[in-house]
């Protein structure tokens, strides 16, 4: 196998990011440069990101992040051997942003264009980090996917289960909010939990009590705002440990949900006998700490391996779009000719959506 450099650009949400990603034969990938901008200062006043703003943020940052990125490479574009873009799920406008470049680019530079769903990105991401092998259990969960998925090759996934509404990065989003916290909410919750009780105030195991891997968030959501409202109405207000205490309950609530969820997943896993059982965990809800304790946990008394990559990775950037780029480009896709941006991209094309479905087609 030969030497690949990939440029990846990735713009789904509100990050605005490019990487350059190299991989010698079938040795270890290196990332050789990795930008993110990103626009939480410009969506704060809003308490969420707005899609217009986002759109044409993205327009007008995505080509310095490209060029940042060839620098820091120490590359050209002509010493690239193809472009790897996010071309969906995401919202249309940032998506297209990205489509777009990428697509001028080469057209210009004549080089390989790769699609890459962005929900791959972040499933190949324990290639990228641990090189593990297929096939792999991965839990997704981000502020707009929450999914289990046997990740039996680069362009094949089982889905397991997942969320049928809030995913749980938008239920933190969401209870920020309510509770006044700054956004992104994961880590304002996460930090106010840190100093709160999680057994004061009883929150909802929502689905436990079914068979399956589904999951569900937004009961689990209005119950904190019901129990914000009663201390309102019982206090006139609520105090900082007030505050702190409902995030505590909060987070226990959604790693317990996900903890037992993960262990029905993991049975269904080990059915197919894999030589070397891993769970991995992606996405920006796996950067909670109190969650990856849960998990790494649940994983121990299983008998299977735990990956969570770096920080850094888990959450949106363009290096795990790079290497997606890159394992499909290995696997003969070329995407030049027929790329389109898409707002709504299952990994599984064969399970029954998730939350509906209409004329762009499944949600998730």
């Amino acid at each position: 196998m030969t030497r690949l450099i990939f440029l990846g650009i990735e713009s789904s949400c509100d990050d605005s990011a490019a990487a350059v990603l190299r991989q010698d034969g079938d040795g270890p990938p290196e990332i050789l440069s990795s930008v993110v901008e990103g626009q939480t200062k410009l969506h704060a006043a809003f308490g969420g990101v707005v899609p217009e703003i986002a759109a044409r943020a993205h327009a007008e940052r995505l080509d310095g992040c490209v060029e940042q990125a060839l620098e820091l490479a120490g590359i050209s574009l002509a010493e690239v051997d193809g472009i790897a873009v996010t071309s969906g799920p995401g919202l249309i406008g940032g998506v297209l942003s990205g489509v777009m470049l990428a697509k001028g680019l080469a057209a210009g530079s004549g080089k390989p264009l790769i699609g890459v769903n962005h929900l791959a990105g972040h499933a190949l991401t324990p290639r990228l980090t641990d090189a593990t092998p297929f096939p792999y259990l991965m839990l997704l969960a981000s502020g707009g996917h929450c999914q289990f998925l046997i990740t039996h090759a680069a362009d094949r996934f089982q889905r397991l289960g997942g969320t049928i509404d809030d995913a749980p990065g938008e239920a933190f989003d969401k209870t920020a909010k309510l509770l006044g916290l700054p956004q992104p909410g994961g880590p304002s919750v996460e930090a106010e939990a840190s100093l709160g009780e999680p057994d004061r105030f009883h929150f909802p195991r929502p689905l436990l009590d079914r068979p399956g891997c589904d999951l569900s968030f937004s009961g689990l959501k209005t119950a904190l705002l019901r129990a914000r409202d009663a201390l309102v109405a019982q206090k006139g207000g609520i105090t900082v440990q007030d505050r702190r205490d409902l995030c505590a309950g909060f987070q226990q609530a959604v790693a317990d949900v996900l903890a037992e969820k993960t262990r029905r997943a993991i049975a269904l896993y080990l059915a197919l006998e894999p030589a070397e059982p891993v769970l991995a965990v992606a996405g920006g809800v796996a950067a909670n700490g109190k969650i990856r304790a849960l998990l790494e946990t649940v994983c121990a008394k299983s008998g299977i391996t735990f990956i969570a990559p770096p920080l850094r990775l888990c959450t949106d950037n363009a290096a795990m779009i790079a290497w997606a780029g890159i394992e499909r480009f290995r696997a003969g896709i070329n995407d030049a000719d027929d790329l389109v941006a898409r707002p709504r991209w299952p990994l599984d094309a064969t399970a029954s959506p998730m939350i509906g479905s209409g004329k762009k087609g499944a949600k998730a």
